[in-house]
């Protein structure tokens, strides 16, 4: 009698475990900062290795783009997690789009201001009347603030600079049209290596190096989504599969950039630019966290819009409820 109960339990407990693995892997759509390039690797290794599969998840990756603003995305509901800068996921908050920062992959920020040497500038200070190239669409806001700090104005006056909306290249640059540029460490600044110029040619002030560094690919959801115990769930693997993708990612620089490249489905990215791009974007990661914000780094961040000020302040009040560890701790 015993032998056929326990014969019973363990046929119920394969049928259980069958049924498990027969449940539908759930869907859960990734909006992108920008186009597919090693910037996003983990999340395309994550993808390519199985670890989003083997955590029950079906990952869409939707790529974005200069016309692609990722809080429009997920406040239209076509997204359930998004990449964004906190600056600009902050002033989204403050004007209405509620997001919140679930996991912080990226430590360091990578935004610089490139400049050519031969105009003669050192200093900060020596901005003071040129023309500088800026990205906007959300990426201007740590440009503003470090302006504030500066004192500089920012409306093309002499005493100010003159802004130039910068197209997503280096081309102000190049062709001198401006006397600097927006810059990532791991993408632009090659671009402008790879126009002609050495970089002794080049002067190059990092934000974090003037003291407004402020956090980058953060990955961000809708406030209200977190009420609901699934969902937190659900981004819970999703973040631990991200950060093992970043991690391998990280191990393994030459063969993410192989899978990046399988994912492009533009054709437009090379094989020794995104080889550059993995093995700098590693120096910014934090895989050691599992992908947790670090308070002190987001009040840094904070504070920095907080003092930009200015004719156009970034945000005007001190965020609440813009960060959890709950999805951190679930992927835990």
């Amino acid at each position: 009698m015993r032998r056929r109960i326990l014969a019973g339990l363990a046929g119920l407990g394969l049928l259980l475990a069958g049924g498990a693995q027969a449940q539908p892997a759930e869907r859960v759509t990734l909006q992108l900062k920008w186009v597919t390039q090693a910037q996003f690797a983990g999340y395309y290794v994550a993808q390519a290795r199985g670890l989003y599969r083997a955590a029950g998840l079906d990952v869409r990756i939707n790529a974005g783009g200069p016309d692609i603003a990722p809080p429009q995305v997920i406040a239209g509901n076509r997204a359930d997690v998004v990449v964004e800068w906190m600056p600009a996921a902050l002033a989204s908050r403050e004007r209405g789009v509620p997001l919140v920062n679930i996991a912080q992959p990226f430590k360091r920020s990578g935004l610089m201001l490139t400049c050519r040497a031969e105009t003669g500038i050192r200093t900060p200070a020596d901005l003071r009347g040129r023309t500088l190239g800026v990205w906007f669409s959300g990426n201007e806001y740590p440009f503003l603030a470090w302006m504030a700090r500066l004192g500089l104005p920012t409306n093309g006056t002499p005493a100010g600079v003159r802004v130039l909306r910068q197209g997503f290249n280096v081309d102000p640059l190049l062709q001198r049209q401006a006397d600097c540029v927006s810059t990532m460490t791991y993408n632009e600044y090659w671009q402008v290596i790879d126009g002609g110029f050495t970089p002794q040619q080049l002067t190059v002030f990092r934000y974090a190096d003037q003291g407004v560094a402020t956090l980058e690919d953060g990955l961000y959801v809708l406030e209200s989504r977190l009420s609901d115990p699934a969902f937190v769930a659900r981004m819970g693997r999703f973040v631990r599969a991200s950060m093992q993708g970043w991690d391998w990612a990280r191990q393994n620089p030459d063969a993410a950039a192989g899978i990046v490249l399988d994912n492009d489905a533009s054709g437009a990215q090379t094989e020794a630019h995104q080889r550059r791009m993995m093995g700098e974007i590693a120096k910014l990661l934090d895989t050691t966290g599992g992908g947790r914000l670090d308070p002190a780094d987001y009040e840094r961040t904070v504070q920095t819009l907080l003092s930009s000020g200015g004719e156009s302040p970034v945000i005007t009040r001190a965020p609440t409820g813009a960060w959890t560890h709950a999805v951190v701790d679930a992927a835990r």
